[in-house]
C-alpha cells in the first residue's frame, strides 16, 4: 500500500501540535505536511503580557521549519488561498497546489474586524488576537501612561473567545496601579454577554459572582448586552440592549485605548464551500472530528462550527479552549490512524473546559464538564496561584512546540495547577 499524504492546514495552537500528534500516531502509513502562511508559531495566550511590556514579542515566536524538519514533517508557509475539496488539493498563494488523501483544517478564525465601522488595529482600536497586533497595543499603552485617558476593554457582538478580554482589563489594572496611575484612567468593560462571568458558556460555577466582584474591587464599570454600533477615532458609540433584543439605551465612550475581541468567521480559503462549512465559513464536523460531506477531511479548534449554547440577545459565541483543542487533536490523531487501517473512526474529543485567567496579580481559574451545560463538573476559583499556573503553561506549551512533543499536557498541568488531580474529565 503507497504512503498516504496528510496536509494539516494551519500552524497556530491546534495545528502545530496536531501536525505532531498525528505525525506520530500515523507512522509508516503516512507522510505529514503543514501548510500554513509564514514560518513562525506565536503563543498567543501570552499576548495581553506583550501589551503591558511584561512579555517581548520574540519570546513567543518559534521558527518552525527546523522543528518540523527534525520530526520529518513537511512544511510550507506560502499559506493557502483556496481548498478545492473535490479534487482532493490545496492552491496555495504562489499559484502552486498540493494535492492530500486525507486533509486535517486547523486554520483557526479570520478576525472580522471590517464588521464594525472603525474596528480594528488599522482602524481606531487595538488588538491582542495576533502577537503583532499586541506589539502595536503596547506602543499605544505607553502613549496612554504617558497621557491617562479613559480605557475601553472587552468583546463585540459575535465574538466567541472572552477569556483574554477579561483578562486585558484586570492585567492592565495591576499594571497602571503598579505605575501609579490608576487613578487617572477610568475603565469601562463592554461586552456583548448578557452578564459578566457568562464567557459564552452560560457561566462556569460561580464565575457571575466572581468576575463581578473583581470589576467592582477594581473599579472597572461594565456595560453587558452591548452592540457595538461604530467606533471613531477616541469614540465608541454603542447600544445596549433589553432581553428581547430591543434598543435600552445608547452609550458614547470616549477613550484612549480601546480593545475589543473581534466577531470570528472562517478563513477565505475555504469561505462558501457548501457541505463543507457553515454560512459563516466555519467547519462542520460530526462526533468524530470529520466533515460529514467530505469523509477524508477533519477539523478542529477555532474553525469549527460548535452551536451556542443557548439564545441570548446579541451574539455570543462558544470558545474553544486549549484543552477542548487538544482533546479534537487526540480524536483526529486516533482517528486517522484508524482510517489508515481501514477502519472506521471511533475517537471522539472531551469537549471540556479548563481555563485559566491571569489577572496580573491573581486570576480565575474554571472547570466545564462538559463545556455545553447541563455539566457533570460546573468548577470555578480564584486566586493569586492562578498567575503562576499561567507562567508555568506558557513555558511548558513552548517547550513543546520546541521539542514537537507530541504528548497531551493541557488537562494534566491544569488539574495539577488546580490540585484536584482526582476529578475525572475523561
Amino acid at each position: 500500500m503507497s504512503e498516504k499524504h496528510i496536509v494539516v492546514l494551519g500552524a497556530g495552537l491546534g495545528g502545530t501540535i496536531a501536525a505532531y500528534e498525528i505525525n506520530e500516531a500515523t507512522k509508516g502509513k503516512a507522510r505529514v505536511t503543514v501548510i500554513n502562511k509564514g514560518d513562525d508559531y506565536w503563543f498567543a495566550p501570552s499576548n495581553p503580557w506583550v501589551v503591558v511590556g511584561w512579555r517581548e514579542p520574540e519570546a513567543l515566536k518559534v521558527h518552525l521549519p527546523p522543528v518540523m524538519a527534525k520530526h520529518k514533517i513537511g512544511y510550507n508557509g506560502v499559506g493557502a488561498k483556496r481548498l478545492d475539496p473535490a479534487s482532493n488539493r490545496v492552491e496555495l498563494n504562489d499559484g502552486s497546489f498540493i494535492d492530500y488523501d486525507y486533509l486535517v483544517i486547523a486554520t483557526g478564525p479570520d478576525l472580522a474586524f471590517d464588521e464594525i465601522e472603525g474596528f480594528g488595529p488599522e482602524r481606531n482600536t487595538v488588538s491582542i488576537c495576533e502577537t503583532a497586533h499586541a506589539a502595536k497595543a503596547h506602543a499605544k499603552f505607553e502613549e496612554l501612561a504617558a497621557n491617562p485617558r479613559p480605557i475601553v476593554v472587552g468583546a463585540a457582538q459575535g465574538a466567541s473567545c472572552y477569556g483574554p478580554a477579561y483578562e486585558m482589563a484586570m492585567i492592565i489594572d495591576t499594571e497602571l496601579k503598579r505605575r501609579k496611575i490608576r487613578h487617572k484612567v477610568p475603565m469601562t468593560f463592554v461586552t456583548p454577554e448578557p452578564y459578566i462571568g457568562h464567557l459564552g458558556l452560560d457561566g462556569v460555577g460561580d464565575t457571575k459572582s466572581l468576575l463581578e466582584s473583581e470589576m467592582r474591587d477594581r473599579n472597572i464599570k461594565w456595560i453587558t448586552n452591548a452592540k457595538v454600533d461604530s467606533v471613531e477615532e477616541g469614540k465608541m458609540h454603542l447600544t445596549e440592549v433589553n432581553e428581547d433584543g430591543s434598543e435600552k439605551k445608547k452609550h458614547d465612550l470616549d477613550f484612549g485605548w480601546a480593545m475589543l475581541m473581534p466577531p470570528f468567521r472562517g478563513v477565505p480559503a475555504i469561505m462558501g464551500l457548501e457541505g463543507l462549512v457553515n454560512p459563516r465559513g466555519f467547519v462542520l464536523v460530526d462526533k468524530h472530528q470529520r466533515n460529514p460531506a467530505y469523509s477524508n477531511i477533519f477539523g478542529l479548534g477555532v474553525c469549527i462550527a460548535i452551536p451556542p449554547t443557548g439564545p441570548t440577545p446579541l451574539p455570543v459565541g462558544v470558545p474553544k479552549t486549549g484543552f477542548m483543542i487538544e482533546s479534537m487533536v487526540t480524536a483526529v490523531a486516533q482517528n486517522l490512524k484508524e482510517v489508515l487501517s481501514g477502519q472506521e473512526p471511533t475517537h471522539e474529543a472531551t469537549w471540556n473546559a479548563v481555563c485559566l485567567a491571569d489577572f496580573g496579580d491573581g486570576g480565575v481559574a474554571f472547570v466545564a464538564k462538559p463545556q455545553i451545560p447541563p455539566r457533570n463538573v460546573n468548577w470555578s476559583s480564584d486566586g493569586k496561584w492562578v498567575h503562576l499556573a499561567k507562567i508555568g503553561f506558557e513555558k511548558y506549551f513552548l517547550r513543546k512546540v520546541r521539542k514537537g512533543q507530541s504528548e497531551p499536557f493541557y488537562e494534566k498541568l491544569a488539574l495539577h495547577a488546580m490540585g484536584i488531580k482526582k476529578l475525572e474529565l475523561n
